[in-house]
């Protein structure tokens, strides 16, 4: 059963077009990946979901458990469980992660932050009084931001980037954190240029100047990184060594 589909998807920012006709559907209860070089439309695909200011005006319909969702905005589609985490978490100045975590938690006590903080490997005896501000790292702040949305127990989550300034000793908790958000019933779209990411997903599609290259597991979408392309008839396409024609 799919939670979500896009049909047929056209949106021009500036008069640019920046997604071209693309369709994708994604699966529920499992984790998919959306992969493709810098500037293909990967993290709009994103904030089209989301529903962002820029994002809601395009051609085509966006379903969600088979009921569009094209006229609503960021808080009615966080109503209805969709959720996003963007490769640049927010500072917060003066809010403390404690009260991050529960501003949009389903319980909200403490002990549902300190589980959520433990799951992505921080110690609540260090961080829950802390503010999410500066202080952190953006390493930290990512962590934290991940605890949030486990927290909110989603149907939906959008991660942008999920390892992006996250240390390498990290990464395993990142990757636990995304299958605890398939075991606790979400659905997980992973938005990378990591084979290491990819590896997490069980399905994976390839982006290519906004449009479906092409689909399938992630093994199939990982010959990608071998070459930095695969073939197509794109104008752009580069030969074997890698120079565009």
């Amino acid at each position: 059963m799919n939670i979500l589909e896009l049909k047929n998807i056209n949106l021009q920012i500036n008069g640019n077009k920046i997604l071209d006709n693309l369709s994708m559907d994604f699966w529920e209860g499992y984790i998919h990946a959306i992969v493709g070089p810098n500037g293909v439309g990967k993290t709009t695909v994103g904030n089209l979901i989301m529903g962002l200011e820029g994002y809601r005006d395009f051609e085509g319909d966006l379903l969600f458990k088979n009921r569009t969702i094209k006229k609503l905005n960021l808080y009615e589609r966080a109503k209805r469980g969709i959720t996003m985490a963007w490769q640049e978490p927010a500072r917060f100045e003066g809010l403390t992660v404690e009260n991050f975590i529960k501003a949009g938690a389903k319980n909200k006590n403490r002990k549902t932050v300190e589980r959520a903080l433990e799951k992505v490997g921080m110690d609540p005896d260090d961080y829950i009084t802390r503010a999410v501000d500066k202080s952190l790292s953006g390493g930290e702040r990512k962590k934290i931001e991940l605890a949030s949305i486990l927290a909110i127990d989603p149907k939906l989550v959008i991660l942008d980037e999920p390892d992006s300034g996250i240390d390498v000793a990290s990464l395993k908790n990142i990757f636990d954190t995304i299958q605890s958000l398939k075991e606790n019933g979400a659905s997980v779209i992973l938005i990378t240029h990591s084979l290491e990411v990819l590896k997490q997903a069980e399905h994976a599609f390839l982006l290519c100047s906004g449009t479906l290259l092409t689909k399938g597991s992630a093994e199939k979408i990982g010959s990608y990184f071998e070459d930095k392309c695969i073939p197509c008839n794109h104008k752009n396409k580069p030969d074997k060594n890698g120079v565009k024609l």
